[in-house]
């Protein structure tokens, strides 16, 4: 299982344009596979991820996730061919639906159909980053579209994908998914089958599964649940998020972060790759009884990228 970390907000240390540069460099120079931007109110993510890419030479840089509602599917294709050239050939595009609070509440638009919205989009969209090409004629899209990228291979595209129509339509079409907020019984019962029976059923290679679990490095394991149920609260209401920790039997957030000294974490991880993750996207989160958990947590991280 390959080791990535996210770059950005980590920790609660927002970072400005140089600073983004400068954790990219610093997760390449530590030896992680891959390092994530996330999609919120700041910075673009795709247009982040081409900033960064000329800083960087070997690590895949990837986006957790871009949400689709508010691009179209061919000017998203656009953007992502353009961060892949920009980091000559590193970019991982991760995509998904958002959540309905932020589509419909604060952006406006409709969220009604959100599977047939994003077997749609993925239709348009795969082709486009991978031949260039699309004539797609259907409910929610009509697009004739070329475009020209000479010399820029495909990127990678990965679809935040949780429930059962979703993980089946990743699988058949896609190239993996990002999961948030998904415990180790559910990737192993739920999300890994369903997308392999689906990406097999399709004739495709098997697909990567990108597991991110906030993580904590400590000695304090109550302190850092209770940092991690403050830290992530906003993610145990939300439906998409909710559903998964209930398949996992969790509380909330805190009950699959990833917390306990190096021993105990490293097995976690272990476990995780044993239930089919083929990546790891850390998310290194602040113990508020123990100043030093995000260094240790990192020290480890690099260990096992390393490794």
């Amino acid at each position: 299982m390959r080791i990535g970390i996210g770059i950005g907000d980590i920790a609660g240390s927002p970072a400005d344009l140089d600073g983004l540069v400068a954790q990219a460099k610093r997760a390449e120079a530590d030896g992680f596979h891959s390092g994530w931007f996330a999609h919120m109110m700041g910075f673009d993510a795709i247009m982040a991820a081409a900033h960064v890419g000329p800083a960087t030479s070997r690590i895949e840089i990837g986006t957790a996730v871009v949400p689709t509602f508010t691009r179209h599917p061919a000017v998203m294709a656009q953007q992502a061919l353009t961060a892949q050239a920009a980091t000559r050939g590193r970019f991982a595009l991760g995509v998904g639906l958002s959540h309905q609070i932020v589509i419909e509440g604060m952006m406006g638009l409709s969220f009604a159909k959100p599977f047939t919205h994003m077997k749609e989009y993925l239709a348009v969209l795969k082709p486009l980053v991978d031949s260039r090409s699309i004539s797609w004629a259907g409910e929610e899209y009509r697009v004739n579209v070329q475009l020209n990228f000479p010399d820029v291979k495909p990127c990678p595209v990965l679809v935040a994908a949780l429930a059962p129509r979703m993980l089946a339509l990743t699988g058949a079409v896609a190239d993996g998914t990002i999961t948030w907020m998904t415990g180790v019984k559910t990737l192993r019962e739920h999300t890994v089958p369903r997308l392999r029976e689906a990406a097999a059923k399709a004739g495709r290679p098997a697909p990567r599964v990108v597991v991110g679990l906030p993580v904590a490095v400590t000695t304090n394991v109550t302190s850092a649940r209770e940092s991690a149920a403050r830290g992530f609260q906003i993610y145990g209401s939300l439906p998409s998020y909710r559903a998964m920790l209930d398949r996992e039997g969790a509380e909330g957030p805190a009950d699959v972060a990833i917390v306990g000294d190096e021993s105990a974490v490293g097995e976690a991880l272990r476990r995780l790759a044993e239930a089919g993750a083929t990546d790891y996207l850390a998310i290194p989160f602040r113990v508020h009884a123990d100043p030093e958990a995000v260094e240790r947590t990192r020290a480890l991280l690099v260990r096992l990228a390393r490794a």
